[in-house]
């Protein structure tokens, strides 16, 4: 199967955690503080991030369940992990985000999601803050017995809210039919991410995000041979901005 590249569409901006975000990493023998449900953070660094496979993955199922997919016959039952996978080469899903098969008629993902890091400006905010953690804080939740209401305590690490990571997805064009309706139904994915939650505890008020999209670069394959220049087009109004842009983006 032919897969040309007929250009790029760099998305770019920032994450804003609008309540905390947990992202749940390892829990190692000994835990920062001590604690027992740690997030997910770089182990060089000890910053706390957000996956691109969290984002990518939560947008994909939004995406499903927005256009009445069926489960595929294809996923891999022993992972334990159910979702739409199809063959169709028109499938709005699986030709942006990818789908395995088992007969070999795999379709490779088009959209590349980069882990997000904190800006320079939060983490210094963040370090600041008088936790026991640095860059998070503790939740303290309790479950109750519905009999005796007896309470069980837990804490939990997350990443405040007010927060914000360097945001950036990639869109690679190998059908010009597809590119307008793939960006669109990318920035709905998106639109439906803001408002469900992204990693754990979302039922319990985690998780809440905005995506301040704030700029979009498209690079024609003729750039990459050396000719030519990148365009880039201004966004402002978050993800009702960059719906606006993709047509002139687009079209330019």
């Amino acid at each position: 199967m032919e897969r040309p590249i007929l250009g790029k569409y760099i998305i770019k901006g920032k994450i804003i955690l609008e309540t905390g975000l947990r992202i749940g990493g390892q829990e190692l023998g000994v835990n920062i503080g001590g604690i027992d449900n740690p997030v997910i953070r770089n182990p060089l660094t000890g910053e706390p991030y957000i996956p691109g496979s969290s984002v990518k993955g939560k947008m994909r199922s939004l995406m499903e369940r927005l256009l009445a997919l069926p489960l595929s016959s294809n996923t891999d039952e022993e992972e334990g992990i159910r979702k739409h996978e199809c063959e169709n080469r028109e499938c709005k899903v699986c030709r942006v985000f990818g789908s395995t098969s088992k007969n070999g008629n795999n379709m490779p993902s088009r959209l590349l999601v980069r882990d997000a890091f904190l800006t320079e400006d939060s983490k210094t905010k963040l370090l600041n803050m008088e936790t026991d953690l640095p860059y998070t804080e503790w939740k303290a939740e309790n479950t109750l017995d519905r009999v005796t209401c007896k309470a069980n305590p837990r804490n939990f690490e997350r990443i405040p809210a007010g927060a914000e990571f360097e945001f950036e997805i990639i869109y690679t064009a190998e059908n010009e039919n597809h590119i307008k309706e793939d960006l669109e139904n990318i920035a709905t994915a998106l639109e439906l991410l803001e408002d469900d939650y992204l990693g754990g505890n979302g039922s319990r008020g985690y998780g809440k995000v905005k995506f301040s999209i704030e700029k979009v670069i498209y690079k024609s394959a003729g750039y990459y041979k050396g000719e030519g220049t990148p365009v880039e087009k201004e966004v402002k109004g978050g993800v009702e901005g960059f719906k606006k842009a993709i047509s002139e983006i687009v079209k330019g």
